[in-house]
This record gives C-alpha cells, sequence and structure tokens, in this order.
C-alpha cells in the first residue's frame, strides 16, 4: 500500500487571475510526486510559491490557492512530430461535473474538456470531442470509433490490459474537514487521537481512516451531505472523504460557508486510486507520448492553473 502526503502544489494567487478568468470565460460552471509513505506514517512534499503568490501576499490580497502538478517540471519532453496527424477523434461522457458536461450551447464542456482543447493546441492538431454514454466510452474506443477517451475512468491493472494511459492529469485526494474558525489539532498531531472522525459507511475514505488512523473514532453516515451537516450541527469535530465531493460541498448552499479543509491532501494509490489519465489503444503509443509531451506543456505555461481555478474555486488541494 502507499500513501501519500502532499504531492507536489503549486501555489497561485487568486485576486486579479480569477477575476480575469471569470469575466473571460462564460462557461457554466457546476453547482456544485512525493515520495512513498507506509500506512499510518505522511511525508510532506513542499510546496512552491509563483510569482503571482509572491505579489498577492506582499499586496495582502486573497488568500493563495492551492494547484496539484502531476508532472516533474523539470522534464524535458521531445516536441512529437505530429505533422501527418489526421483529426484525433476525443470521446468523453457529460455525467461528471466540473470535469465534463454538457454546456449551455450543448457542447461538451467542463475541465477535462478543456484541458483536452488545450493539448491538442499544443500539438498544433485538430481534435474533436464527442460525448458518449460512460459506460460505452472503452468499447468505443477499442472499436476505433475514437482515438482518445478523457473520462474519470481509474487507471487499474483490467484498464492496463486493454490499453495505455498518460501520466495522471488529476487525482482525487482524500481530505479532512473541519468547521470554519474551530480551535482543532491537525490530523496526525499528538493531540488528534481520539478525536471522532465522520465518514460514510462503507467507503474506502472509512477503510482508509482504520488504516491510518486507528484511535480516531469513526461516526457513519449515509453520505457526504448527511456528514457534512453532522459536522455543520456540531456532532462530530472532522469529516473526511473524497476532497473534490467535499469542495463542491463546501462551495454550494448546503454547507452555508460553514466549513473549510485541515491537513493533507492524502493520496492512496490502493484506497483512492492512482487517478485519472487521457486512455489511447495499446497500439497508439506515439499518441499517448504526444498527450504526455502536450500535458507538460499546460503545466509549464499556466493553462493548466488558469483551467483549475475556473473550475474549483474551492481547491480541494
Amino acid at each position: 500500500m502507499r500513501t501519500i502526503f502532499n504531492p507536489n502544489l503549486r501555489i497561485v494567487a487568486t485576486a486579479t487571475v480569477v477575476l480575469v478568468l471569470l469575466a473571460a470565460a462564460s462557461l457554466m460552471m457546476a453547482p456544485a510526486f512525493a515520495a512513498p509513505a507506509t500506512a499510518g506514517s505522511a511525508t510532506t512534499a513542499p510546496a512552491t510559491t509563483g510569482p503571482a503568490a509572491a505579489e498577492a501576499a506582499a499586496a495582502g490580497s486573497r488568500p493563495a490557492v492551492r494547484i496539484p502538478m502531476f508532472g516533474n517540471p523539470n522534464t524535458r519532453l521531445e516536441r512529437p512530430d505530429m505533422s501527418g496527424a489526421g483529426t484525433i477523434r476525443i470521446l468523453t461522457d457529460d455525467s461528471f461535473p466540473p470535469l465534463n458536461f454538457t454546456g449551455d450551447d450543448n457542447r461538451p464542456t467542463g475541465f477535462t474538456v478543456d484541458l483536452a482543447r488545450a493539448a491538442c493546441d499544443r500539438l498544433a492538431v485538430a481534435c474533436t470531442i464527442q460525448a458518449r454514454r460512460f459506460d460505452t466510452l472503452l468499447d468505443a474506443l477499442a472499436a476505433g470509433k475514437g482515438d482518445v477517451v478523457i473520462a474519470a475512468i481509474p487507471v487499474t491493472p483490467r484498464l492496463l490490459e486493454r490499453f495505455t494511459v498518460t501520466r495522471p492529469y488529476m487525482r482525487f485526494p482524500g481530505r479532512f474537514m473541519v468547521k470554519n474558525g474551530a480551535a482543532l489539532p491537525t490530523p496526525g498531531a499528538k493531540d488528534f487521537a481520539g478525536k471522532t472522525v465522520g465518514v460514510v459507511a462503507g467507503s474506502a475514505h472509512e477503510a482508509w481512516l482504520k488504516a491510518n488512523f486507528p484511535a480516531s473514532p469513526l461516526k457513519a453516515y449515509a453520505d457526504l451531505p448527511a456528514a457534512g451537516a453532522g459536522l455543520r450541527a456540531g456532532e462530530i469535530p472532522y469529516v473526511f472523504g473524497d476532497g473534490l465531493s467535499m469542495a463542491l460541498w463546501q462551495d454550494g448552499s448546503l454547507a452555508g460557508n460553514c466549513c473549510g479543509f485541515t491537513g493533507g491532501p492524502y493520496l492512496s494509490d490502493a484506497f483512492f486510486g492512482e487517478g485519472v489519465g487521457f486512455v489511447v489503444r495499446r497500439n497508439d503509443a506515439a499518441l499517448q507520448r504526444a498527450f504526455d509531451y502536450a500535458l507538460q506543456q499546460t503545466w509549464s505555461d499556466g493553462r493548466y492553473d488558469e483551467l483549475y481555478l475556473r473550475y474549483f474555486p474551492v481547491s480541494f488541494f
């Protein structure tokens, strides 16, 4: 089992950047590596602070936002020769906002869709994006009805038996959530032991807590909104669960601006998966390498940051 605490993070100021992005993008917004560690232990990878964050901090503007980076900033991948490439057919689904959904113009949109368009721009190739039912995507790719699948399909040994996948463009960490302003110990601190944690019953996050925080009593809830309501009402001091789902809950009306993250983020291949990447057929290794290059470029030139800030107003990293 591999548990990772704090992946490579960049800290970007939200002040001017977000205002410009929101003004420029009239898209529908959904309502909303570090070294391995053993179970029960955690290592911290240092976050880097870009010039924009430093300037914002000096100016006393809004707090910075953590943005994940799954590529190695020191890696220099060779630019692929795409001169003979035809139109690349990208398949996605429209059922997982804000990653992929149908926009007001009835076209596919979302973080993953816009990231794929950015990747195509960096490869200087034409791409089409078609939405299909999630459960038909891989069979359509295998049948040659598309060239790339971009959807929240977990990377598993079974998937890799049939397809090849780029490096992850997103992972889904576990996070602890507390009420804003609560004077509570950070998870993992000596005085954290014995604190009750709310969690969804039967979830991977419950199993992870039992493996990594065995001294913490758990209070099981039917779903995340119920656990969040319990936190807001003071039934429990902490909730642990999927970071993305909790970020969307925090940004919604049910939360009432009550709560925020503490500690983490926590990544675990065994419990939370290895993330999601662009999926291609096994005989299209050149296309996989091309999109690895293009994704690296989006991290290097800041486009990934722009999209993350647009679609995730509450960062889950």
